[in-house]
């Protein structure tokens, strides 16, 4: 839906298929489009039990399989925020790879040990503690009477202001129209589950990039049959994978300084096959709804798809 807010001359989707592409939009697990199953309902507890790993491991690669069992071709994949791990994890365990050419990530997040925000901070603490203890939740949805007082008690905590939610988390954005923003915050934030957002705290408190870690010796021993969940490494990406790599200097979610980190593992992907951007004004959500975006961000986007034609 995050790719349908904007205006059509604002929405990369529609630029994309104007300029000749199919495109093809997936809704994550458990958002308002996506919350079927075979066997669940969302409103069993076993529905909710995953984290982003499963959408690295199972989710994305099924989408990619339809798309390119359909077509008979290999795609340009466009992922933002969470999008972007889900991607990175998947090349890094070499799923994906040989039916997709090339991918652009938008605010790539991968490491998070250097969210710069108090909200952040705290909201990581607490994913850790309140929301896996007493709450008892596994369904993170705003809309849901404990997740709304669990926000409300997080933007009560010295320091936080939590007037305009948005900036709190994503960093100051500086280009985004009135009621795109309204209509945004009419559809989002979508739910997910609460162990994918304890899954991120815990990059947040680690500051590395591991399969969530069920802090019990022997689930994990059950689940990866070691006592400690085992990182994705980045740099096991292949090198020969183009990327297009474009980031902001206001974005408090892919910070700058894990940002470098990430780029710092691809030290070695083959210089023609790496591209990177850096928009100094621009936090999390310009990219997506920037009023400026297409001539900042999508144009670009466009030009290195055509480039792996």
């Amino acid at each position: 839906m995050s790719w349908l807010l904007a205006p059509p001359q604002q929405s990369l989707a529609i630029i994309l298929a104007e300029n000749g592409f199919d495109v093809w939009i997936a809704n994550s697990r458990g958002t308002r489009w996506s919350r079927g199953h075979t066997s669940l309902s969302p409103d069993q507890p076993e529905y909710w039990a995953w984290s982003w790993d499963q959408l690295a491991q199972y989710d994305l690669p099924t989408v990619v399989n339809f798309v390119h069992e359909v077509t008979g071709q290999k795609l340009h994949y466009v992922g933002h925020s969470l999008g972007t791990l889900i991607a990175l994890a998947s090349f890094s365990e070499h799923k994906l790879v040989e039916k997709v050419r090339s991918a652009a990530l938008l605010c790539p997040i991968a490491y998070l040990g250097h969210i710069t925000t108090i909200l952040g901070q705290v909201a990581a603490n607490s994913f850790i503690g309140e929301m896996t203890g007493w709450l008892g939740v596994v369904e993170f949805n705003p809309k849901i009477e404990a997740v709304d007082n669990f926000i409300k008690a997080i933007c009560r905590q010295p320091g936080i202001d939590c007037y305009d939610l948005m900036p709190a988390f994503t960093g100051k954005n500086c280009c985004l129209n009135a009621s795109t923003v309204e209509l945004f915050l009419q559809n989002e934030p979508q739910p997910t589950s609460t162990r994918n957002f304890v899954h991120l705290a815990q990059m947040i408190r680690g500051g590395d990039i591991t399969m969530y870690d069920y802090s019990s010796v022997n689930e994990n021993m059950k689940h990866y049959g070691q006592k400690e969940p085992p990182a994705y490494n980045m740099s096991n990406i292949p090198s020969d994978l183009p990327l297009f790599l474009i980031y902001g200097g206001q974005d408090v979610l892919s910070d700058i300084f894990d940002l470098h980190l990430l780029l710092d593992s691809l030290k070695f992907h083959q210089k023609d096959k790496l591209t990177v951007h850096y928009i100094h004004n621009y936090a999390h959500v310009d990219f997506i709804m920037g009023i400026n975006a297409k001539q900042l961000v999508y144009d670009h986007v466009v030009a290195f798809f055509m480039r792996q034609q």
